[in-house]
């Protein structure tokens, strides 16, 4: 079946996705996910099925939206300071959150009711603010920073592809050694934008 588009709408719509999303928090805890049918989400959501069928599609792709707002980061990263701190603690929280037994249940249920790769996508911008205040704050104090793609590139897609191919061995020191290629280490001095003192060649 189709994708259908997954709207953020306001008034009853916004009612409804989230009375639908609470039944299947709720019965995931009772039930247990394997016994979930929109039937059941439907009575316990107060919804007819046909409301969800209509919304959502299919099982699957209700399990994905689901997924996909649970991934969604409820606060702005924790400042540090400096880059390399600010950056490693992200990096080692989204480690923990991601390759934790929930987080990679919900990341196989964004992706498999991800037909057109929309959730995929916005789960990557979930990462990419959340990248993108660190290096606003750093900015701001006058660091150096590199890019957010370099960091998606260099710390978030490696993490993930071991989360979901290799997660044997996986720990936070893999996450700061990851950082430390793009950012340095904690309490390194860094360069500052502008500041041609530590350069040999304008000595």
């Amino acid at each position: 079946m189709g994708r259908r588009q997954m709207v953020r709408p306001g008034g009853r719509s916004a009612r409804v996705q989230a009375s639908v999303h609470a039944a299947v928090r709720a019965l995931e805890s009772e039930v247990g996910r394997d016994a979930l049918t929109v039937p059941l989400v439907a009575q316990r959501a107060g919804v007819t099925a046909s409301t969800v069928y209509r919304r959502w599609g299919d099982l699957q792709e209700l399990l994905s939206d689901v997924a996909v707002e649970r991934l969604r980061p409820e606060t702005a990263p924790e400042e540090h300071g400096d880059l390399p701190s600010d950056l490693m603690a992200w990096a080692e929280q989204f480690l923990d959150e991601m390759a934790s037994p929930t987080g990679r249940a919900y990341v196989r249920d964004a992706l498999l009711g991800d037909p057109d790769g929309s959730n995929a996508g916005q789960c990557s911008a979930y990462a990419a603010e959340q990248i993108g205040v660190i290096l606003g704050r750093a900015i701001d104090r006058g660091d150096d920073a590199p890019d957010v793609e370099t960091v998606i590139d260099r710390v978030v897609s490696p993490l993930m592809y071991r989360i979901l191919f290799r997660p044997d061995g996986l720990d936070a020191a893999y996450a700061r050694h990851l950082v430390a290629g793009v950012a340095g280490t904690p309490g390194a001095t860094g360069r500052r934008r502008g500041d041609r003192s530590a350069d040999p060649l304008t000595r």
